[in-house]
């Protein structure tokens, strides 16, 4: 049975494949086809927010959330996803924080809880960070993560974080 899965994906540079908004369409498309034929992939509008705890000078980011189902392990996505970045042209060794091309993060997978030495979801950081609870919240306000008591859409209505606002970017794409 497939599991339904959060994935945030962020660009903040432009690749030989096009722009920062192509980069995200592409990962978008690749993880489409990891789900099982007849399943609903979901996306939230696509925002622009500032680099949050980045180096000096990073270009801004486009950010959204796609929820989409999967069949197998948190560890097997984990590995499809890093695969989709090197196929992007994300570069394995990499400054923490540096601009990329792409980045995609598991936030959460279906009701499970699980930690190990590469991988811990719900993804630790998703609930104090508002370039994934606002687009999060276009796609599923009323979800409740594992562990969690209060929806997304609380988490985002009660954000304390020094995050400016977002720019809404595109809602179609």
């Amino acid at each position: 049975m497939a599991t339904r899965v959060g994935i945030a994906l962020g660009s903040n540079l432009d690749s030989p494949l096009g722009d920062r908004l192509s980069n995200i369409k592409f990962a978008r498309d690749l993880l489409e086809k990891l789900t099982p034929d007849g399943t609903d992939l979901i996306q939230a509008h696509v925002y622009q927010s500032e680099p949050l705890d980045c180096p000096e000078d990073s270009p801004v980011f486009l950010n959204t959330v796609i929820e989409l189902s999967y069949d197998g392990s948190p560890d097997e996505l984990l590995r499809q996803t890093q695969t989709i970045e090197r196929q992007l042209g994300r570069d394995v060794i990499r400054e923490k924080n540096a601009p990329r091309i792409i980045d995609i993060d598991i936030l959460y997978f279906g009701t499970d809880l699980y930690h190990d030495a590469l991988l811990t979801l719900p993804h630790p950081e998703m609930t104090h960070r508002r370039f994934v609870l606002q687009p999060l919240a276009d796609i599923r306000p009323e979800l409740i993560l594992p562990g969690d008591d209060i929806t997304i859409a609380d988490h985002l209505l009660h954000l304390d974080s020094a995050e400016p606002p977002l720019s809404l970017e595109q809602v179609n794409w």
